[in-house]
Parts: structure tokens; sequence; C-alpha cells
């Protein structure tokens, strides 16, 4: 187990840089075309702006800077395709094709409660430094 405590917060980073190239890719596939998928035209409501937080919101969370906002940012960009697309069609995810919304929506609200993890940009500036996985949490002093 104390490995597992050890390996931390670089399987974090991990996580972090898998999770934002992954949505990167998505992006890049609705915006440009690219890996097969349909792209959208310039502006085009919900679809293009959709993208552009999965090109630049994947991207500024791959290489870990401003990974909290940027997580949440894209966290509730999915939970939003979610109800407005998928959720119409039915409840459950399965029955919807919602379930990469639904994923990523949670993976996202996962990392901006964990933080980019040690190879990060964010990290390298000091950002994340403050609230890490183990940190305590401070009591208000009472008055």
């Amino acid at each position: 187990m104390r490995y597992f405590e050890q390996g931390k917060e670089y399987v974090i980073s991990l996580y972090r840089i898998v999770l934002g190239l992954l949505f990167v890719c998505h992006g890049a596939g609705t915006i440009f075309g690219l890996f097969g998928g349909k792209q959208s035209a310039f502006g085009a409501w919900p679809g293009w702006w959709a993208a552009a937080i999965q090109l630049v919101g994947g991207a500024l969370v791959l290489i870990g800077l401003f990974t909290r906002v940027a997580a949440l940012l894209c966290s509730g960009s999915m939970a939003y395709a979610y109800f407005t697309v998928h959720m119409p069609k039915s409840f459950f995810p399965i029955l919807n094709g919602g379930e990469a919304s639904v994923q990523f929506c949670w993976a996202f609200l996962l990392l901006a409660f964990l933080g980019p993890g040690i190879w990060s940009i964010d990290r390298m500036l000091g950002r994340s430094a403050a609230i890490r996985v183990n940190a305590p949490v401070r009591q208000a002093a009472e008055a």
C-alpha cells in the first residue's frame, strides 16, 4: 500500500495527461475534421463552441496549466452536453449515447478536486502546491 501513496502524484499526472489528450482529440475532430470527426461550421452553436472548449480546455489540462479551472469548465461543458443533447432521448447513458459525456464530466470534476499532479506547469509555477491530495483541512480559528 505504501507504493500507492508514493506514486499518487505521478498517477494523477498521467491521468491528467491522458484525459487532456483524449479531450483535445475530440475537439480537433470537430473543429478541423481530424480523426474521422465531423467538422462543425465555424461559430455554430453548440457544436463548434463545445469543440473549442474541448480543444483549448483539453490542451490546458494536458499541459497542466490552470488545471483546476480548465477541468471545471470541461466538466461543466460535458454536463451541459449530456443534459441538452443526450438526456432528452433517454435518462440512461447506455440508451442515449451519452456515455462519453458522462465519463468526461465526472473525470474532469475529479481532476478539478485532485489537482494537476506533480508533472504540470501549475506545479512548476507553485500554483497547486497549496492544495494537494494529502493536504490536511485547515479549520478556522475560533474567536
